[in-house]
């Protein structure tokens, strides 16, 4: 299978699956088992990513990664705003393992603001909003800076969302039935 689970010891993160939880959009868990898995090609990318960000002084909280499409649905479902949910009938990045949510956290586990909150919909949320403190737009682009050189694209929308390029002509799309372990029950 070309999806492997991410560890906080094998990938020096912490892991919050905000979407197995109600602190997300839908203020509900959309997963009954929270689990974190990438693409072997995105999971790769995530351990460069892991080194760069450890030489800056910050590491990584990671919010969700791969997404199966019968939780994308569920979220477009509750919100049908293409900005931030992908239309599920076209599947997303999340859905192949190939995209990854996360945050940066200081040498005392202490998330970095960011301007706004993960999943936000908002326009602060977008990369270069305007309006931001200067401790936000740095801390913004030290994560953008961190990802592009370790492969990742990032989204325009969203600071905290980041993917392999060319996601949908390169990868499968994969739902819960191609885990050992289902995540949505």
């Amino acid at each position: 299978m070309a999806l492997v689970e991410i560890t906080p010891q094998e990938y020096d993160v912490e892991i919050d699956i905000v979407y197995a939880t109600d602190r997300n959009f839908t203020g509900a868990p959309i997963y009954t088992r929270p689990a974190c898995y990438l693409h072997q090609d995105a999971a790769a990318c995530l351990k460069k990513a892991s080194l760069i960000a450890r030489r800056q002084g910050v590491k990584f909280r990671l919010l969700d990664a791969f997404r199966p499409q019968e939780a994308q649905r569920a979220l477009w479902n509750h919100t049908p705003n293409a900005d931030f949910v992908a239309n599920p009938d076209f599947g997303s990045p999340h859905g192949r393992g190939v995209a990854i949510d996360l945050t940066l956290l200081d040498e005392n586990g202490k998330e970095l603001d960011m301007g706004t909150g993960f999943d936000e919909m908002d326009i602060k949320s977008c990369h270069g909003a305007d309006g931001l403190s200067h401790g936000a737009e740095a801390n913004r682009l030290l994560l953008l800076g961190i990802m592009v050189s370790a492969g990742f694209e990032f989204y325009d929308h969203e600071w905290w969302h980041y993917q392999l390029p060319n996601a949908r002509s390169r990868y499968p799309l994969f739902s819960d039935s191609s885990l050992r372990s289902p995540m949505m029950g």
